[in-house]
């Protein structure tokens, strides 16, 4: 069972229901932080982290003395990443997305592979809780292929919860993309509401059941729910406009350590994920 938990905006909460849901079931459960560009999961859930990997990606690397300058590696490549000029090529290392289609076209063999770091995986341990998160090298654009490789050490014989960034970008659909189920948060905010409805949009474009957490409750006014109740999204959780639960947060501690009854919530919120998905079998 794969949960991706995600949002149209950041600021709503995602990474706060994401944690406490993990904290909250009494079963082996993996997390996987994709909010790759800002992860902050580990602050909360505090995981001893036991190894740490490169992510790494091919660029090419142009050998002049072999290279003709006929062209045909920019002429393949989509992205813009190659210039062939008279007596030179250039290779602009962050344009490129790593298809392999200019090694394919060069007949002279004059384009070599040179390695690109992107970011770090780190692999931890807390409790129940097995932890990965991606982090992206400072200057590096490439965010899908830390996602990805996050993604990759997903175990599917276990309960998977995955944190994933904000917005409705390629890295959003990447760290959605493959879930069981989507658990969107917002909050009762118009700019909550209007980034809740690409969020939306995007979830069906998918193909992915989902529902809704609505976070700081009693904010704003019920145009949210209004929303929901139009498109058929079930409000499976509501946590209220509180100082205590912020004043939680700001310390990074856990709500369900902290507040009574708030573990319980969280419990019956994957019940309801885990009836939902029941109930869509069934039909």
């Amino acid at each position: 069972m794969i949960i991706s938990i995600a949002s149209g905006k950041g600021g709503t909460g995602k990474t706060t229901v994401a944690t406490n849901l993990a904290i909250s079931l009494e079963k082996d459960v993996q997390f996987l932080d994709c909010d790759v560009e800002e992860p902050n999961a580990h602050l909360f859930l505090d995981p001893t982290i036991v190894k740490k990997e490169q992510v790494v990606a091919f660029v090419p690397q142009v050998d002049l003395e072999k290279c003709t300058f006929c062209r045909k590696c920019m002429d393949i490549c989509r992205f813009g990443a190659m210039a062939v000029l008279k007596k030179d090529v250039m290779v602009f290392e962050n344009l490129c997305h790593s298809c392999g289609g200019c090694f394919a076209v060069c007949s002279e063999n004059a384009i070599m592979e040179k390695e690109r770091s992107l970011g770090t995986i780190e692999h931890g341990v807390m409790d129940h809780i097995s932890f990965t998160n991606g982090r992206l090298e400072i200057g590096q654009v490439m965010v899908p292929p830390i996602i990805k490789k996050v993604r990759s050490f997903t175990n599917f014989e276990t309960i998977t919860i995955i944190d994933a960034p904000p917005g409705t970008s390629c890295p959003v659909i990447a760290a959605m993309k493959g879930a069981d189920f989507v658990l969107l948060v917002t909050e009762p905010t118009p700019f909550g509401l209007h980034d809740l409805k690409l969020a939306v949009e995007t979830v069906k474009l998918l193909g992915i059941p989902h529902g809704l957490v609505i976070n700081r409750a009693g904010l704003g006014n019920d145009d949210v729910k209004s929303y929901a109740k139009k498109q058929e999204i079930p409000i499976l959780m509501e946590i209220p406009f509180d100082k205590k639960i912020a004043k939680i947060y700001s310390n990074g501690q856990m709500i369900v350590d902290s507040l009574p009854g708030y573990r319980e919530k969280f419990q019956e919120l994957f019940d309801k994920i885990m009836q939902l998905m029941e109930n869509r079998e069934n039909r």
